[in-house]
């Protein structure tokens, strides 16, 4: 078995106005994800939600920035990381991802190991 990382990329709830009743609805199904995913053994790592705000540092120079969620065309809104003995076992377990209907992406990216 692997670890691999599902990275969900999309609009932040609050830049698309849902309300607060939306915004629960979303929540429950994500927990209800959560859970199932906990239950069959495959979460290694997860339910870490990222805020809206980032600051980046790039270059040489390192140069710093903070970017509010209005300014990326692509928002990381969290992760999870899952066992899984290939990419094709994470995309079906990727199929329970509660924001496809709001053009959300689950981006998969195999954890590499570093033999010593």
């Amino acid at each position: 078995m692997k670890d691999f990382m599902m990275i969900f990329i999309g609009p932040d709830y609050g830049d698309l106005g849902l309300s607060p009743e939306e915004i629960q609805g979303r929540m429950g199904k994500w927990f209800a994800w959560s859970q199932k995913m906990e239950k069959d053994g495959v979460v290694i790592k997860g339910g870490n939600a990222l805020t809206s705000g980032i600051r980046r540092i790039v270059g040489e120079n390192r140069t710093v920035s903070d970017i509010n969620s209005a300014e990326v065309k692509e928002l990381v809104g969290g992760y999870y990381i899952v066992e899984a003995k290939d990419f094709d076992e994470v995309q079906e377990i990727a199929q329970g991802f509660p924001d496809y209907d709001l053009g959300g992406t689950v981006e998969i990216r195999e954890v590499m190991v570093f033999d010593n």
